[in-house]
């Protein structure tokens, strides 16, 4: 199976995971809300979740973990889309939670996706205990003050720093803010499996960082339509990013080699892994 074939069946099997985990929830806004946070998006941290339990051959438990890291990831795009965060009105081509509820409902909401998260890597069918405690920790740590919400109070600083920041500083913020969540995605089958993490690991931190920097290429030249959100919104707000310090072409350069590097890491699996190149070379020709 190609790897868009993957990405779009690994998106359809976790939002209805979602779906279904929220189906006999009450008939109120809040759930409402979390049921739009949660749909549409690209699928790529359920996709590397369930790729790389397919590796190990444990991909008949992944989806759940899927379904926790994509919970994760939406509550993550509802907060930080607030007016007191980035304060953006448009996410996935459609109004802000906050925009189309209120603030305090896109509050809850994304307070009860952090919950949904959790409460998705208690799933049985993930495996023992011990195997549930271990992504349940490794998912709080990468999200939490040593990871994303690290990287974001470290991007909301910055913004009123006297300087910009360094290409060293930022390479540090986003491994929080992006690297971290897209890193325990990528070593989520090995933990199912209870393999090594490390050529894992190291494609992740590859990969996160390309990521970035593509994100950051297409906040300059991307077109907003196809990207479903607001963009220039670093430069109007005179952020340091990739791109203003090392120039488009050379940014452009610096992606394809962490893809190579990515690709690199990969090697220990030959061609098992092969989709899982592709999706290194998916996040450098994307354009949303």
């Amino acid at each position: 199976m190609r790897f868009d074939q993957r990405l779009a069946e690994a998106a359809r099997d976790t939002e209805a995971h979602l779906m279904q985990a929220l189906a006999s929830h009450d008939d109120v806004p809040v759930v409402h809300a979390m049921r739009y946070a949660l749909r549409g998006g690209k699928r790529l941290r359920a996709f590397l979740v369930i790729e790389s339990a397919r590796l190990h051959g444990v991909a008949d438990r992944a989806l759940p973990v899927a379904a926790s890291v994509e919970a994760l990831h939406a509550y993550s795009l509802v907060h930080d889309d607030l007016p007191a965060m980035d304060d953006d009105d448009l996410r996935r081509g459609q109004p802000t939670l906050h925009i189309k509820w209120d603030e305090a409902t896109a509050i809850l909401a994304g307070d009860a996706l952090q919950t949904l998260a959790f409460e998705c890597l208690t799933d049985t069918r993930i495996g023992a205990a011990d195997c549930r405690i271990t992504l349940a920790a490794g998912l709080a740590k990468a999200s939490g003050a040593q990871g994303m919400v690290l990287g974001q109070a470290l991007d909301i600083a910055a913004e009123t720093a006297t300087a910009p920041l360094t290409l060293e500083q930022i390479t540090r913020l986003q491994a929080g803010k992006t690297g971290a969540l897209i890193g325990f995605s990528a070593q989520a089958g090995a933990m199912i499996a209870g393999a090594d993490t490390a050529p894992l690991a190291a494609y992740a931190d590859a990969l996160g960082l390309a990521f970035q920097i593509a994100d950051d290429i297409l906040d300059v030249e991307g077109d907003a339509t196809k990207a479903g959100k607001r963009l220039m919104k670093d430069a109007e707000a005179g952020k340091a990013t990739f791109v203003s310090l090392l120039g488009l072409d050379a940014a452009r350069a610096k992606a394809r080699d962490l893809v190579a590097e990515a690709e690199a890491a990969l090697d220990p699996y030959g061609s098992a892994a092969e989709t899982l190149c592709e999706a290194a070379r998916f996040v450098i020709t994307r354009e949303s």
